[in-house]
């Protein structure tokens, strides 16, 4: 019997646990989440072993992947943003290996759960705004009146500012979430019509390839986003922009 598309997003529990009847149950989603880290620091770990002066494969890799993101770092926030790269490498390495881990067969997308996501959307969101506030005081709410504009306008802009910028945990949350849930949810009815079709499914077959490599783009594509949006984030609590 053919499966929902909706099937593979369901977190199953791998170790019930419910203590005082909360339930802190171990499910594939946690699963998945922990092989996501453990594959980011055996990569770094064996890329880096040796240090060579030139670099193999490897190596060339993470030296890119740190390169990449220190660029991202140093033209979106600058130097002040320096002491919170290890925050955003490892965002951004964590993002990148559960979606890429999500296109191994008979694997577990956990970025592609609204819950996951917007836990690490909610925690960029509070720990920028909490650093905006320790950093400029109360000064921090000219983030939401930029200096310049006419006082008058304040009565409306000031709200639409507000709204804005609470809405942020939401919109980075989601953008993650729908991107690789409809992606999925896409390659798995293809996926159907190739097992239905039989010798017939050439073009759902075809499909299906070309559909693969556009996620595996997608995947890291995400990645990128939701690391550069988090970049801007902190660049608005540092310099109040």
């Amino acid at each position: 019997m053919a499966t929902s598309p909706i099937e593979q997003f369901k977190i199953k529990e791998l170790v019930p646990f419910e203590p005082a009847g909360v339930d802190l149950s171990f499910t594939n989603s946690s699963a998945f989440m922990m092989i996501a880290v453990g594959l980011v620091v055996v990569f770094l770990t064996y890329s880096m072993r040796g240090r060579q002066l030139v670099p193999s494969r490897w190596q060339s890799m993470a030296e890119l992947s740190y390169e990449f993101i220190a660029n991202m770092v140093r033209s979106n926030v600058g130097s002040e943003g320096r002491p919170y790269f290890p925050l955003i490498f490892s965002l951004f390495m964590f993002v990148l290996f559960g979606n890429l881990l999500g296109m191994v067969p008979y694997s577990y997308t956990f970025t592609s759960q609204i819950v996951v996501t917007f836990a690490l959307a909610i925690a960029v969101f509070i720990g920028v705004t909490i650093l905006g506030l320790v950093k400029h005081g109360l000064s921090f709410f000219k983030l939401f009146f930029p200096a310049g504009v006419p006082i008058y306008l304040a009565p409306i802009l000031v709200p639409i500012e507000i709204v804005s910028y609470f809405v942020r945990p939401v919109s980075l949350s989601v953008r993650l979430f729908a991107n690789m849930m409809a992606g999925h949810t896409m390659m798995k009815v293809f996926g159907g019509f190739v097992a239905a079709l039989g010798i017939l499914g050439v073009a759902p077959l075809a499909m299906l390839v070309a559909l693969t490599g556009f996620e595996i783009m997608v995947a890291c594509l995400q990645a990128y986003v939701f690391t550069i949006l988090t970049c801007l984030y902190l660049n608005d609590a540092i310099h109040l922009h």
